[in-house]
């Protein structure tokens, strides 16, 4: 189980949002006490705003490394930050310089995105590995098409359109797409508001890892606020525990 201890929400959102290093050191530790083991962030500037800053990146990644000891922890590299892939992958690229304890262990790569192919031979410079984000059976294929040139840490197949209404089968159709393309990276399945809660019973069905936290959902399997990313690590861990049992 990963917890996704913000993304980009806001203290409007929800007021238990971490924002600050911090903010995201103490988060992580109460997820991890709840049974979390392994924590992904996004970095915000002093205004609260999402970074991919150097200077924003090592001060959240050394704060929550320094309250969780050997826990993996990663960021998101999604292009919405800085909007402009060419600004993305200058930033990313002075990651290299940080102290090796002020990187994160691994980023998330959407493969949604222009550049992501360039970014993560970046990422691979700096000793970060990378995570495919799969949205899609087209994301799928680009996976695959790429061969062998980036050794994925895990793929990540997210489903956040619930317009459907079928999460689980949009999930299924990417994971049966990534069996005929012969992928052999691990894979990691959740989903985002709707879709978030099925997808962990799904995934727990299925015997694959799942994440939850406060970038996913702000609102429990019943409706109900919960309390912050302790709270939905411990409801997903029961959730998920009982479907991979079933």
């Amino acid at each position: 189980m990963k917890v996704c201890l913000n993304g980009g929400r806001r203290r409007e959102d929800h007021p238990a949002v971490p924002l600050t290093p911090a903010d995201l050191a103490v988060s992580a530790v109460g997820a991890l006490a709840a049974g979390a083991e392994a924590v992904h962030l996004h970095p915000r500037r002093a205004d609260g705003c999402e970074s991919l800053l150097p200077a924003d990146v090592a001060a959240a990644v050394t704060a929550v490394r320094q309250a969780c000891p050997a826990t993996p922890i990663g960021v998101s590299t999604g292009l919405w930050i800085t909007g402009d892939p060419a600004a993305r992958r200058s930033v990313v690229a002075a990651w290299a310089g940080l102290p090796v304890a002020a990187r994160p262990d691994f980023a998330s790569v959407n493969l949604s995105e222009p550049g992501w192919a360039d970014l993560c031979g970046i990422l691979a410079l700096a000793d970060i590995a990378a995570e495919a984000g799969v949205w899609s059976v087209g994301d799928a294929d680009q996976l695959a098409a790429a061969g062998e040139a980036v050794g994925w840490l895990r793929i990540l197949v997210e489903i956040t359109d619930a317009s459907a209404g079928k999460p689980t089968a949009a999930a299924d159709e990417i994971l049966d797409r990534l069996d005929e393309l012969g992928t052999t990276a691990p894979r990691l399945l959740h989903g985002e508001g709707p879709t978030c809660w099925p997808l962990i019973a799904h995934a727990g069905m299925l015997g694959l890892p799942t994440r939850i936290g406060l970038e996913d959902t702000t609102i429990g399997p019943h409706g109900s606020t919960v309390d912050g990313n302790a709270e939905l690590v411990e409801v997903a861990l029961q959730i998920w525990t009982a479907s991979a049992a079933a």
